[in-house]
């Protein structure tokens, strides 16, 4: 970790030299001193970073090491800042000046003047270069005394994973069968225990033997899933907190969020929940062995049916004995063969048949020194999948690493073996997740931003930043650093992981003193004076433990509370931060960021969850680092955006998500100039509501933001957006955009026709990769934009709330596997147009076989109120019918409140269809009830269909007549 650190403040100082800062006189000098030492330093650290974990006069020594780099960082960084800033305040006078003439601009506000570096500034900083290079000098001199082996200064570059995708899954219970088995069997009443309520099972062994493993199997597995009316997991760790555990519960068993924070409240909600139902409850990883802390759940579970179960995993057998366990099962290590296939799966699994042979002796020797340890064996074998050759093998076999000794030495060692493996800038990301607390579910999206906030990032010429971080990601999931991953359909990237307990204690023990959770009211005794990074949860009715002042040097902070707590006092401390994290819960008291927030100069990072303000202040624009913005908004109290923001130049993520809000409706003003911010890469949202005067920020903003990837919403193009506006846009250039909604002015309850969003959506041409496509709210009659026919990777299409009397010609989009329609209540008759059928088709004769819709997997109708008939291709001439094949790979068809529609069309026949839906069609009902409807030859081959006999009048209010359904068959 100290080794990446050096290493980035070398890179500053080396660009530092060359800048306008050492005009003045002997600070060149005094940079080149730092650079020097920061270079003899650094050929000591590989040494002293594996030293430290036995000696600990070395982990002193890297401290101050640390300490004096992070304050080096500082200063360099308060310099850029200002650099920054004077850059800024002078195009802001460029503009002024070009705009000067204008009687607008004389009504435009003026920013509150930026100093910019002056010669106090200059000597200040001087000043502060020359005390930390007196500091470095007693940090060298003590060096020598430990006598480290010296390694070469080479440049450390962070590989990319050989195939990003390469995750080898490897069976969680190998040679676990049985114990499986009897687990199942117990979970499911089939062994002849007395039954005791509540029915307790205890799965017992030290840390990475696969207690969680094994417990999540059966978790999942189909009988037991099928068996219980419900189920819940609770990750309860240590400290016991009971009002979080109980509330984990109530979640888990569907009760929602709960805002209560009595214990017995919370306990009484669980009896209610639970009453009378069969239910499965998982208490994951459970260290207290206090009988009162339990009592009050033992009580409180006691109201579930007979034959629920409770399944506890802990490494204390004493804890298994305190919870009455009537089933108490020992999980014993694996056997050698066991332990072999596991890791050699892992190692060797891009490896051919003569490497494996090559070293499968000393393989086999690796992993008895797993002593039977599954994590410690998928660990290990994660590493030497990267190891070639036996002299790389025979180097972790003779590792001195082995000698580690800790009460789970076998994993210890495995895990230090795999984390000096890494580079430096990889080791610091893994010890940054040491801040998030145990079975925290992390986002990879959010996990690399916080990286590449904190500077761990390495960039390299032409490559983005991002990637490289990602990059980073990869790397420490396939070395079995991150598990439990749940990936994106779409791409396969991991969305969302987790870290094993054991993993987890390791990362705390390699950034102790750094790293700190404090859950609740438990661990405020804790000393926070060397803390850099802090996560801080604390519940409304505790008090602020103002003893975190204590950490000035702070450079994460998350906080995580449901009051404000005087933030205007908070922003007085912390000035070092680099990422700022403030949830305060759904439904907290109304609150407004303080104006302080522009205290924070350094910060790249700010997340506001459940935000109650009605704005942000405009100091935020003060921010000129800021690098990410998270803003997730509670009601809908939010409004408009700070007028400055042009000013955040090196924004490269802005989200800002509305809750308990529809999208639909956003009316968050946008500010003039925010296409300014070219450095984004994310814009989920975009708005151009209002009128069209000097204040409103047209959707010309966008066209110079040509590196936006992934999702973009805009809103209100329905309003005061002309074609002209639209083409400034330019969106065909943002070719990194594999999702566009297009959401023209809202539903006002009236049915109207606005013809211009014909042209305005034909002016919004997207780029030709796009993905998914939705359209809203769009008011003219006919919807078939020049470029619908261009969009040849289109997968998803969703069209809703529109005035269309014909539906687009979308047969011909050759990858579409899903369209969704909804609220098109002009609509009559569909038929070949719809289709993409041309007029010159339907008497065309030949061999040639067009595909209509030919990947279409899944389609929706909903809200059709005037739709009457669905014709196929009855219109095509009967000797061409043949050459067309429509929907070959449909799968699901859902068809909802069309009332007026009286028949299905012929072609279902022929379609692949698994699962029909039909419910709020008056007359549809009636054609397709089963074996006797005048429609039901056509779809009695689906194995799975719905029909909710229901009516639904014209302006689709049920009837209230009881709905009969007809069964899944």
């Amino acid at each position: 970790m100290a080794w990446a650190l050096v290493s980035a403040i070398k890179d500053q100082l080396s660009s530092f030299i060359t800048s306008e800062f050492t005009l003045i006189a002997n600070v060149k000098g005094e940079v080149q001193k730092l650079e020097s030492k920061f270079h003899t330093i650094q050929a000591m650290l590989n040494d002293a970073e594996k030293r430290q974990v036995k000696e600990e006069a070395v982990k002193l020594w890297l401290d101050k090491l640390k300490d004096v780099s992070y304050l080096m960082d500082d200063v360099l960084d308060e310099w850029n800042t200002a650099m920054i800033k004077a850059e800024i305040e002078k195009q802001q006078k460029d503009d002024e000046e070009k705009a000067e003439t204008s009687s607008a601009a004389k009504k435009r506000k003026v920013w509150p003047p930026i100093s910019i570096p002056n010669l106090f500034q200059h000597r200040d900083i001087g000043h502060k270069i020359k005390d930390l290079n007196e500091k470095l000098d007693e940090i060298d001199k003590e060096g020598e005394k430990h006598r480290f082996v010296l390694t070469r200064d080479n440049e450390e570059v962070v590989e990319r994973p050989r195939t990003t995708t390469s995750f080898v899954d490897v069976s969680k219970i190998l040679g676990r069968d049985k114990v499986r088995d009897d687990l199942v069997r117990i979970l499911l009443g089939k062994c002849s225990e007395e039954e005791i309520n509540p029915h307790v099972i205890s799965l017992v062994g030290m840390g990475g033997i696969g207690k969680t493993a094994l417990a999540q199997l059966v978790f999942n597995h189909y009988e037991v899933k099928v068996h219980f009316e419900k189920k819940s997991w609770v990750c309860v760790s240590e400290p016991f907190d009971q009002c979080r555990v109980a509330k984990a519960i109530i979640q888990g068993f569907g009760g929602g969020d709960s805002d209560i924070s009595e214990l017995q409240s919370l306990l009484e909600k669980i009896r209610g929940l639970i009453e009378g139902r069969k239910v499965f409850l998982v208490f994951d990883d459970v260290w207290t062995e206090d009988f009162e802390s339990w009592e009050p759940f033992k009580l409180a579970l006691q109201n579930g049916a007979s034959g629920s179960r409770i399944l506890v995993t802990t490494r204390k057998r004493r804890v298994a004995q305190m919870m009455e366990s009537v089933s108490m099962i020992d999980m014993k290590e694996l056997s050698e063969e066991d332990c072999w296939l596991v890791f050699s799966k892992l190692a060797f699994c891009d490896k051919n048949f003569e490497e494996c042979k090559q070293v499968e002796d000393i393989g086999r020797k690796i992993a008895k020194k797993c002593k039977g340890l599954p994590l410690a064996a998928k660990t290990l074998g994660s590493l030497m999948r990267f190891k070639k050759g036996r002299e790389e093998w025979e180097m972790v076999l003779c590792s001195s690493t082995w000698e580690f000794e800790d009460v789970e030495r076998g994993i210890y060692a495995s895990l230090l073996l795999s984390y000096y493996d890494l580079s430096s800038p990889l080791r610091r990301c893994f010890s940054f997740c040491a801040v998030f607390p145990k079975d925290y579910v992390f986002f990879s999206d959010e996990l690399v931003f916080m990286w590449m906030a904190q500077g761990y990032i390495k960039s390299k010429k032409n490559v983005e930043i991002e990637i490289i971080a990602r990059d980073y990601f990869e790397n420490l999931a396939i070395r079995s650093f991150f598990q439990d991953f749940e990936r994106d359909e779409n791409n396969g990237k991991i969305k969302k992981c987790k870290m094993h307990d054991i993993v987890h204690d390791f990362a705390q023990l390699m950034s102790k003193d750094v790293c700190f959770t404090i859950n609740s009211n438990i661990g405020l005794e804790i000393d926070c004076k060397t803390a850099r990074h802090l996560e801080l949860e604390i519940p409304k009715e505790a008090q602020f433990p103002e003893s975190i002042y204590s950490a000035k040097n702070l450079r994460t902070l998350i906080l995580v509370s449901r009051s404000d707590y005087m933030l205007s006092t908070l922003f007085q401390h912390f000035r070092c931060l680099r990422i700022l994290t403030l949830d305060f819960g759904f439904g907290g008291t109304v609150w407004n960021l303080p104006d302080a927030v522009e205290n924070f100069i350094h910060l790249r990072y700010l997340k506001l969850v459940n935000y109650c303000g009605d704005a942000l202040p405009e100091t935020i624009c003060n921010l000129c680092n800021l690098q990410i913005l998270n803003i997730i908004i509670d009601g809908d109290r939010f409004q408009k955006l700070p007028q400055g923001m042009s000013k955040l130049i090196n924004l490269r993520h802005f989200n800002l998500d509305i809750q308990y809000f529809s999208l639909e409706k956003n009316n968050v003003k946008f500010p003039r100039g925010f296409g300014r911010l070219t450095s984004l890469r994310t814009l989920r949202s975009f708005s151009v509501n209002g009128k069209d005067d000097g204040e409103r920020c047209k959707l010309g903003e966008l066209k110079n933001l040509n590196h936006l990837q992934g999702t973009l919403a805009i809103h209100g193009l329905g309003s005061e957006v002309d074609e002209c506006e639209a083409m400034n846009a330019q969106l065909k250039k943002k070719i990194d955009l594999h999702t566009l909604r297009l959401i023209f002015r809202e539903w006002d309850g009236v049915e109207i026709i606005r013809e211009k969003d014909a042209l305005v959506l034909n002016a919004l041409e997207p780029p030709p990769n796009l993905e998914y496509l939705g359209i809203e709210y769009y008011k003219a009659p006919i919807m078939f934009p020049n470029w619908m026919m261009s969009l040849t990777n289109l997968k998803e299409l969703d069209i809703g709330h529109s005035s269309l009397e014909c539906l687009p010609p979308l047969g011909k989009l050759p990858f579409l596997k899903s369209l969704r329609m909804w609220e098109i209540r002009r609509l009559k008759k569909l038929g070949v147009e719809f289709m993409g059928i041309e007029e010159s088709e339907k008497k065309e004769k030949g061999d040639i076989i067009i595909p209509l819709f030919p990947n279409l997997i899944s389609l929706s109708f909903g809200g059709f109120y005037n739709w009457e008939e669905w014709n196929g291709i009855e219109e095509v001439e009967e000797d061409c019918i043949r050459r067309f094949t429509i929907m070959p790979r449909l799968q699901n068809l859902t068809i909802y409140e069309c009332i007026e529609l009286k028949s299905l069309p012929n072609f279902l026949r022929t379609t692949p269809l698994q699962k029909l839906q039909i419910w709020g069609c008056r007359i549809l009902n009636e054609r397709c009830k089963r074996g006797t409807g005048k429609d039901w030859p056509k779809i009695s081959h689906i194995p799975n269909i719905r029909i909710d006999w229901k009516d639904v009048q014209r302006d689709g209010q049920e009837c209230e007549s009881e709905p009969k359904l007809c069964p899944l068959f």
